[in-house]
């Protein structure tokens, strides 16, 4: 099994910069997609960055604010926070999708993980 370990999070003004990192520790296959997602108090959880497929995604209240990176090698991602606002408040969590070939045929099954979450606040 696979465990995610953030850490970043905190208090930060508005118009500020935090980093957060996520580390994976045990194997299920290979990487196939990483991410982050968030959560604000009394709402879903969201998108807010995800590499798949070679192709990453933000979401739109986060674009050109927000840059994810990762090391496949190293089974770790980053979230860039740049330019933080009110409303980015939230509890991010990070995502990790692994593939693990299960036959000779090649057959796979697709499993998530998650990160316990870490607290970003925004507030002056």
């Amino acid at each position: 099994q696979v465990q995610l370990v953030e850490s970043g999070g905190g208090l930060v003004q508005p118009g500020g910069s935090l980093r957060l990192s996520c580390a994976a520790s045990g194997n299920f296959g290979s990487v196939n997609a990483m991410g982050w997602y968030r959560q604000a108090p009394g709402q879903e959880r969201e998108l807010v960055a995800l590499i798949k497929g070679g192709t990453t995604t933000y979401a739109e209240s986060v674009n050109y604010r927000f840059d994810i990176s990762r090391d496949i090698t190293k089974k770790t991602v980053a979230l860039q926070m740049n330019s933080l606002k009110y409303e980015d408040t939230a509890v991010y969590y990070c995502y990790m999708e692994f593939l693990r070939v299960v036959n000779v045929e090649g057959a796979t099954v697709k499993k998530s993980f998650w990160g316990q979450g870490t607290l970003v606040t925004v507030s002056s």
